[in-house]
Protein backbone atom coordinates (compact mmCIF):
# COMPACT_ATOMS: atom_id res chain seq x y z
CA UNK A 1 0.00 0.00 0.00
CA UNK A 2 2.89 2.56 0.61
CA UNK A 3 4.19 2.12 -2.88
CA UNK A 4 0.63 3.22 -4.55
CA UNK A 5 0.79 6.35 -2.13
CA UNK A 6 4.39 6.79 -3.41
CA UNK A 7 3.40 6.99 -6.79
CA UNK A 8 0.56 9.53 -6.44
CA UNK A 9 2.20 11.30 -4.61
CA UNK A 10 4.81 12.18 -7.35
CA UNK A 11 3.17 15.08 -9.70
CA UNK A 12 2.59 13.68 -12.73
CA UNK A 13 0.58 10.89 -11.58
CA UNK A 14 -1.60 12.84 -9.68
CA UNK A 15 -1.97 14.92 -12.74
CA UNK A 16 -2.57 11.94 -14.56
CA UNK A 17 -5.36 10.81 -11.83
CA UNK A 18 -7.33 13.90 -12.26
CA UNK A 19 -7.25 13.76 -16.09
CA UNK A 20 -8.92 9.94 -15.92
CA UNK A 21 -11.27 11.30 -13.44
CA UNK A 22 -12.86 14.33 -15.45
CA UNK A 23 -12.72 12.02 -18.90
CA UNK A 24 -14.55 9.58 -16.11
CA UNK A 25 -17.10 11.90 -15.29
CA UNK A 26 -17.96 13.71 -18.98
CA UNK A 27 -18.19 10.24 -20.10
CA UNK A 28 -20.92 9.42 -17.36
CA UNK A 29 -22.87 12.74 -18.13
CA UNK A 30 -23.10 11.83 -21.84
CA UNK A 31 -24.51 8.20 -21.17
CA UNK A 32 -27.00 9.54 -18.52
CA UNK A 33 -28.04 12.57 -21.36
CA UNK A 34 -28.32 9.47 -23.76
CA UNK A 35 -30.77 8.02 -21.40
CA UNK A 36 -32.62 11.01 -20.70
CA UNK A 37 -33.18 11.62 -24.97
CA UNK A 38 -33.97 8.03 -25.33
CA UNK A 39 -36.71 8.54 -21.89
CA UNK A 40 -37.82 11.82 -24.16
CA UNK A 41 -38.22 10.04 -27.26
CA UNK A 42 -40.61 6.86 -25.80
CA UNK A 43 -42.71 9.61 -23.74
CA UNK A 44 -43.20 11.84 -27.39
CA UNK A 45 -44.05 8.43 -28.84
CA UNK A 46 -47.05 7.92 -26.22
CA UNK A 47 -48.10 11.03 -26.68
CA UNK A 48 -48.83 11.16 -29.99
CA UNK A 49 -50.36 7.46 -29.86
CA UNK A 50 -52.39 8.57 -27.06
CA UNK A 51 -53.63 11.97 -29.18
CA UNK A 52 -54.37 9.50 -32.30
CA UNK A 53 -56.23 6.77 -30.02
CA UNK A 54 -58.14 10.31 -28.45
CA UNK A 55 -58.84 11.45 -32.30
CA UNK A 56 -60.31 8.03 -33.34
CA UNK A 57 -62.45 7.81 -30.42
CA UNK A 58 -64.03 10.94 -30.92
CA UNK A 59 -64.98 10.22 -34.33
CA UNK A 60 -66.55 7.06 -33.13
CA UNK A 61 -68.30 8.98 -30.70
CA UNK A 62 -69.57 11.92 -33.10
CA UNK A 63 -70.69 8.89 -35.56
CA UNK A 64 -72.42 6.89 -32.27
CA UNK A 65 -73.90 10.48 -31.92
CA UNK A 66 -75.46 11.16 -35.55
CA UNK A 67 -76.76 7.34 -35.45
CA UNK A 68 -80.73 6.65 -36.63
CA UNK A 69 -82.12 6.13 -33.54
CA UNK A 70 -84.12 2.49 -34.85
CA UNK A 71 -84.32 0.34 -37.72
CA UNK A 72 -87.30 2.31 -39.59
CA UNK A 73 -84.96 5.91 -39.41
CA UNK A 74 -82.20 3.79 -40.16
CA UNK A 75 -83.86 2.38 -43.68
CA UNK A 76 -85.14 5.75 -44.27
CA UNK A 77 -81.43 7.19 -44.56
CA UNK A 78 -80.88 4.21 -46.29
CA UNK A 79 -83.76 4.92 -49.45
CA UNK A 80 -82.30 8.40 -49.26
CA UNK A 81 -78.91 7.52 -49.84
CA UNK A 82 -77.92 9.86 -46.46
CA UNK A 83 -76.05 7.14 -44.95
Amino acid sequence: MGWITAILASGPARKALGLLLAAAAVLLFLFNLRRAGERAGRAAERLNARERNDAIQRQMLDAAARRPPDRNALAQRLRDGRF
